[in-house]
Formats: structure tokens, sequence, C-alpha cells
């Protein structure tokens, strides 16, 4: 169903290209790579005079832009390699400082075993090495051009010309104009066949020439473990501040109001009992609402519906209380580990807090699903059976004002950290005047325990 109540139709899935199709497209995208070839081409001069005068530090102030040049370049090769090969190019940039930017990136340029000099390195040779590769098709085709204008004009130019060579024929007469015209046509569906290897070969140079080394990936691995693990720690410690804060300041005053008013009333037990009356009813009214904070802090440090009902129904809770109309929406088949259930359910809490709290929205859609891994070549699965490994994926979606950033505030930001500790992600799409979509993926195995609807 979707979100008007309408039934969800159904796509078809894409007929598979003919071969013609295919090869035809394969080609486009040979010469699209050698025209991005011939893009790091021009970076490339410039790149070549900042690095000659980079021991000298005259070109400190030109080293941000460049090097935000040559990421943007490598960015989009990586994603053609991803879309049109599924060849999968990790990136492992170390962490900008926030102070003098520029000589830290000199310090990375010239030590040579990072991320930011192998983009370097690629933009410098990548229009010989990859400008090669990509070219060969198109070579191809202006080789068969130029053999057909070989065939047509070559006995009369040869003549005039002193001789005329296609390949390795002497264009002189009919009979080698016509071997040239029948090696000529031969280039073309050569260069078809060649377009769609051209396309995997520049993808596999491109992840030669671009992706880290295994201990590389490694050490970026341990210290992103490093550090969502001190984040982690800083959160739990935190949590226990405002638990300690809250029984203090809460339950903890109430009560010690209580036995107070407990001891004014047994000392005016046997010379006022109608002040004694009064003070009992007192002391009721406060452990009545020592008891409901109580309730309410150890709801908010793990609910029981989440405990006994799972994710699902414990969303929908969430949504019967938000102050926004709330669509819930859930395909699990089996329930995600404790940990994970929980800092889910508490970073959609927090979505729907500020959606209605900042956004000024009316209404918002939540979607979560499992969703198992896949390889390139075969196609997802509409959901996931218990213990197949995968990610919890979780849409949270409100008609707002727009204009969320995540770099704004300690909200979202704050949900971002949670979720790392656990290798998940947070991606938001928040343009000016809504809609805003907040999308969680957290990587989990689902247990064969089936959730209870409500």
């Amino acid at each position: 169903m979707n979100r008007t109540g309408q039934p969800q139709k159904t796509l078809s899935a894409p007929s598979t290209p003919s071969a013609p199709s295919h090869h035809l497209t394969a080609l486009k995208r040979s010469l699209i790579l050698w025209t991005l070839s011939l893009r790091a081409l021009a970076l490339s001069f410039y790149l070549h005079a900042v690095h000659i005068l980079l021991g000298s530090g005259l070109t400190l102030r030109l080293l941000p832009s460049a090097n935000r040049a040559v990421r943007t370049l490598a960015d989009h090769q990586r994603s053609l390699a991803k879309r049109w090969s599924g060849t999968e190019i990790p990136a492992a940039y170390p962490e900008p400082p926030p102070t003098a930017r520029a000589k830290a990136l000199r310090t990375h340029l010239l030590s040579k075993d990072n991320q930011i000099y192998r983009d370097w390195r690629w933009a410098s040779l990548d229009p010989y090495l990859g400008g090669a590769i990509a070219f060969i098709p198109a070579a191809l085709i202006l080789s068969g051009i130029w053999g057909m204008t070989t065939a047509v004009l070559g006995p009369g130019l040869s003549e005039s010309w002193d001789s005329l060579w296609y390949l390795f024929i002497p264009v002189q007469n009919t009979l080698t104009a016509t071997l040239a015209g029948i090696l000529a046509v031969l280039q073309f569906p050569l260069a078809l066949w060649a377009a769609p290897r051209a396309v995997r070969h520049h993808s596999r140079y491109l992840r030669a020439m671009l992706a880290p080394s295994e201990s590389e990936l490694l050490a970026t691995r341990i210290e992103h473990l490093t550090t969502t693990r001190s984040e982690a720690v800083d959160t739990q410690q935190a949590e226990l501040r405002r638990i300690e804060r809250d029984l203090h300041d809460g339950a903890q005053a109430r009560l010690v109001a209580m036995g107070m008013t407990l001891d004014a009333a047994e000392h005016l037990l046997e010379s006022n009992p109608e002040a004694v009356r009064a003070l009992l009813q007192e002391a009721r009214q406060s452990s009545a609402k020592a008891l409901q904070e109580l309730r309410d802090l150890v709801r908010g440090i793990h609910p029981p519906v989440l405990a006994d009902r799972g994710l699902p129904d414990a969303v929908r809770s969430l949504a019967m209380t938000c102050p926004l109309r709330t669509e819930v929406e859930v395909d699990l088949p089996g329930r995600p580990e404790p940990a994970v259930e929980s800092a889910a359910y508490f970073a959609v809490s927090e979505i729907l807090t500020n959606a209605a709290k900042h956004a000024r929205a009316d209404r918002a859609w939540i979607d979560i699903r499992h969703e198992p891994s896949t390889t390139p070549f075969a196609a997802p699965t509409a959901s996931a059976a218990p213990g197949t490994p995968g990610a919890l994926r979780i849409t949270v979606t409100d008609d707002g004002r727009g204009g969320a950033d995540i770099t704004a505030g300690t909200g979202l930001r704050g949900i971002e950290r949670r979720l790392a500790t656990f290798d998940g992600v947070l991606a938001v799409s928040s343009p000016l005047n809504g809609p805003t979509m907040v999308t969680m993926e957290l990587p989990c195995v689902l247990s064969s325990q089936k959730t209870t609807s409500s």
C-alpha cells in the first residue's frame, strides 16, 4: 500500500537488453571515460605545477582547491565503475584537521601511503593509461572510417601521394583497395566487441590505482572502531549522568519529601488528627508521582514494550503517542539483536521528536524492513529469512518545512554516533520546504523469533 491507501503497483523486472544495444551502450560509456581522461589531462598539468612548487611552500594555498578537484573526479570515476561494471572501489581518506589543512595535505602527498597521494598519482597517469584503455573502441571506429576512405579514394591518391597504406596493405589498385575496405568493415564489429571489455578493464585499472591496501583498510577499520568505542563510552557515561540527575531531582526528591511529611504526621498524630490526614494524602500523592517518574525513567532506559513485543510494536507505540499523524509499515520476518533494536528504537524516537518540534510537520511515515546482503549479480529478494545477514533499513519521512542538516545540530549527529557504534549509517534528504527523509541502515542478522503484532 502507498501513502494514499491505494494498492502499490508491482513493477515487472526490466527486460534484458539485446546484444547490439548492450554493445552500443558500452561504446558510449567508453567514450565518456575517454572524455573524463581528457579532463584529467587538463587537471594533471595543474597538479604537476603544484607538485613541482610544493617544496618551496609557494602553493600551500592552492592545495585544498586542487585536492577538491582531484577527489571530485576520482569519486565520479568510482561511481561509474560501480554502476557500469559492479566494481566496488573503497576509499580510505584521512580526516582533515580543523586547522592548517594545507600543511596536512602537503604531509599526505609527501608520505605516499594514503588515499590522497593515490588520487593525485592516478590523476597524473589517467590521461595516458586510462585514456588509452577507454579509447580502444573509438580508435577501432576511426580506423574503420579511415579504411573506408582509403578503399574509395586510395587508388587515385596513391599516384599523387607516392604511396598510401591502410594497416599493412599498400592501397595501389582496385584489389588492394577492396582488401582495405574489407578490413575497414571488420573494424566496426570489432569495436563493438571491444567496448564492454574496455569498460571492464578500465574499472579494474581504476581499482588497481585507487583502492587502498589491505593493511590500510585494516588501519582505517581500527581507527573507526576506536572512535566509535570512545563515543559509545562517552554516550554511556552521559546516559548514566542523566539517570543519576533524574533520580536525584525527581524520584529521590519526592521520596525525601514524603519521608519528611510522614515524620511531621507522626509528631501530629495525637495532637492534630485532621492535619495528619492531610499530610497522609500529600504523602500518597508524592509516592504516586515518584512511582510514575520511576516508570518513565525505566521506559527511557529500555521500554518494556520493546523487550516484550519487539521493535515493530515499540515503534507503533511511539506513533500512537507522537503528536504527528504517523503511519508505520513493517516487514520483519524475525527480530534483530536486542542492542540493534534498542539503537533503532531510540533513533526513531529522536527523529519523530525533531519532526514534531522543529519541522512543523503534520504527518510522518515510518518504513522498517530487513534487506539481505546481495552481490552485484544477484537481485535482492523481497524480504530476508531469519538468519540471513543483511541490514535493518528504517526510513522516516515527514511533510515538514525541510532544511534539516546533519552538521547543523546535535540531534542528528547524536543519532549518527549511536548508529556508528553498530557500523550503521545515516542519510538525510531534506530540501527546503520539505519533505524530509531520514534513512538509517544497521547491519544485523534476524533471529527466528517472530515479532508479535498489535
